[in-house]
């Protein structure tokens, strides 16, 4: 081993002690020279809600009265056989000036009168076709329909002023007419549209 390399071996701890030594003056130097950075905690401040408690009257409940019994439908037979003898009346035409008499009640529909001299008259019998389900519950009366004969003689428009419902016989009736001619009615010799009331009657003959 050289002199030199004896002269480094016998100075390394030495070395090693001053440059540990140097390390912590430095560390301690620079915790005294640097500021400090302290954490400060920003607390925002917020308008409180508050909060109203309202109390609310309990709702008062209204008792209903129950609904109306809905009506009996009639219920089909069996009996295929039930129908054959059964028939239905033909409206009677010899007292059709009178059909219009029969005002409309106050809750029917209102329509426009139209004045007129001679009412409208039907060029064929009104042969309404007899719901079956209503011949084989035995179900009778007079249907009552307003209509609207045109100038023409055509019915273009009807409503039902008195009628027989869940029975089909109102639908039967309004069918009938809509099918019916009628000799328009006439005002100063002067083919008019106008309403009327015809009644349509059902009756089982057996």
């Amino acid at each position: 081993m050289s002199l030199e390399q004896l002269s480094l071996k016998l100075r390394f701890p030495f070395i090693i002690r001053v440059t540990g030594l140097l390390s912590i003056i430095l560390s301690i130097s620079l915790f005294f020279v640097l500021p400090r950075f302290t954490g400060e905690t920003v607390q925002e401040h917020y308008d409180q809600i508050i909060i109203e408690q309202i109390d609310i009257p309990q709702t008062q409940q209204i008792e209903r009265p129950p609904p109306p019994a809905r009506p009996s439908i009639p219920i089909e037979s069996e009996d295929e056989d039930l129908a054959d003898d059964l028939t239905i009346e033909e409206t009677d035409l010899s007292d059709f000036e009178a059909w219009d008499a029969p005002p409309p009640p106050p809750s029917g529909p209102q329509v426009k009168f139209i004045p007129y001299d001679d009412p409208p008259v039907p060029l064929t019998p009104i042969k309404p076709k007899y719901p079956e389900i209503a011949q084989e519950a035995g179900i009778e009366g007079t249907v009552f329909i307003q209509a609207f004969i045109d100038k023409k003689g055509r019915v273009i428009e009807t409503t039902i002023i008195k009628g027989i419902p869940n029975t089909g016989l109102d639908e039967a009736a309004i069918e009938a007419i809509r099918k019916t001619r009628f000799r328009p009615a006439k005002q100063r010799e002067r083919a008019v549209g106008v309403w009327i009331s015809i009644p349509v009657n059902f009756k089982l003959k057996g």
